[in-house]
């Protein structure tokens, strides 16, 4: 089946500008064009794609995913560059995914403390504790309330 880059588009989740912007990225080699010169897109393109998107949605930089566009068109005997460049993505994105988990943690606390029956004597708390230390070190009080 083909797919015009409309529809290709409203396959995806993409746009097609966004389409577009790939495809002047270097990112679509892989798509046809008719004989008038408009992509047509196949099951295939969908799926590498996909491929694609999951790449960018992890975080990867276009100039990497052109790399791994480039060896996924260069055919089988590229499998180890392209299994080498996506074991580094992969750990990039564990790295990601362990930050984000401690951000989270610091997210919780909070919500956890502000829903605390005793929620606005914590904040002060720990208001009272930051003006405390700038005192201590001679710094301006720069946790002034404003009334």
């Amino acid at each position: 089946m083909t797919y015009t880059i409309k529809e290709a588009a409203e396959q995806s989740g993409l746009s097609v500008y966004t389409l577009r912007f790939y495809d002047k990225a270097g990112l679509l080699p892989f798509v046809a064009r008719n004989p008038a010169g408009y992509r047509v897109f196949t099951d295939g393109d969908l799926n590498l794609l996909h491929t694609i998107q999951c790449l960018k949605n992890t975080g990867m930089k276009i100039n990497d995913i052109r790399t791994y566009i480039t060896l996924v068109m260069q055919g089988v005997g590229s499998v180890d560059s392209r299994r080498v460049l996506l074991q580094a993505h992969r750990q990039a994105v564990v790295e990601q995914q362990a930050r984000i988990a401690q951000s989270l943690q610091e997210v919780d606390y909070k919500l956890q403390m502000y829903a605390a029956p005793d929620a606005e004597a914590q904040v002060q708390a720990e208001l009272n504790l930051a003006e405390a230390e700038k005192r201590a070190l001679g710094l301006p009080d720069s946790y002034q309330q404003a009334e």
